[in-house]
């Protein structure tokens, strides 16, 4: 039987999701539910993330459109609990994006990116406020975030309140005095708090310097991780490995890597 043509543009992926969930669709997609399709979402962001960092164009669209399915998947799944759809979807976070930007549907204004920023938490502050809410500004940073995220999602959003460091030096400062008293534990539960004191530091650091910490940190794996097969592959063509080196010949193969 041929299937009825479905719409060109953003509407085509919502009506292939509908018909897959229809009584006659597919078995896999009809038992789906938010929570099972969690693990996809997460796996489906991060291999965006990897698309952008990779440069390639035609990937990225390749990965913005599963993610996409993900997003048709969950409105679908709602519609048919009678809890919202996707008109519903875009229509909230349109109305949340011309209430958060007065600064272009209204009369507020806002010359540069930081007082976009703060306006906006002020406004969020608002809402909150309005609804009976006592939730912090940084109470909005989802925990299930990876820890490097979810702290510099922590950092920006006091930041933007007025709590943060006053320059680049300041925000060094506090990683050498955090370095240093990790120097000087002993004790293995404070060398715990101590390590995580140190890697906030850092993030602190990265964020005043205006350097995403996710990224630089995965620039650097990638960097490290080049380098130590090159390292290993010369040691193998040699017969030998690192755990054959005593230090001094570790670091010299290291530095021939480069």
């Amino acid at each position: 039987m041929t299937e009825k043509p479905f719409s060109e543009g953003v509407a085509a992926i919502f009506e292939v999701v509908h018909r897959l969930r229809a009584p006659d669709g597919c078995p896999w997609d009809r038992e789906q539910t938010h929570e099972s399709l969690r693990p996809y979402l997460l796996e489906e962001t991060y291999e965006l993330l990897e698309a952008i960092d990779s440069g390639q164009e035609a990937k990225m669209m390749e990965e913005l459109g599963d993610l996409l399915l993900q997003v048709a998947m969950h409105a679908e799944i709602a519609a048919q609990e009678g809890s919202f759809d996707a008109s519903k979807v875009s229509e909230a976070v349109a109305a949340k994006m011309v209430k958060r930007h007065p600064h272009v549907f209204g009369d507020t204004s806002a010359a540069t990116a930081d007082e976009v920023l703060r306006n906006w938490e002020h406004q969020k502050m608002r809402e909150s406020r309005d609804a009976g809410s006592e939730e912090s500004v940084v109470d909005r940073v989802p925990e299930t975030l990876p820890a490097l995220a979810w702290t510099l999602g922590l950092q920006k959003r006091a930041a933007r309140v007025g709590f943060d460091f006053t320059s680049p030096p300041a925000a060094a400062a506090s990683v050498a005095e955090e370095a240093g008293e990790l120097a000087g534990e002993s004790d293995r539960d404070r060398v715990f708090e101590e390590m995580g004191d140190l890697l906030f530091a850092i993030v602190s650091l990265a964020r005043t310097l205006k350097v995403n910490p996710e990224d630089a940190l995965r620039v650097a794996g990638q960097r490290f991780r080049k380098r130590f097969a090159a390292a290993e592959a010369t040691l193998r063509a040699e017969g030998r490995s690192f755990t054959d080196l005593d230090d001094a010949e570790k670091l010299r193969v290291w530095e021939e890597s480069r």
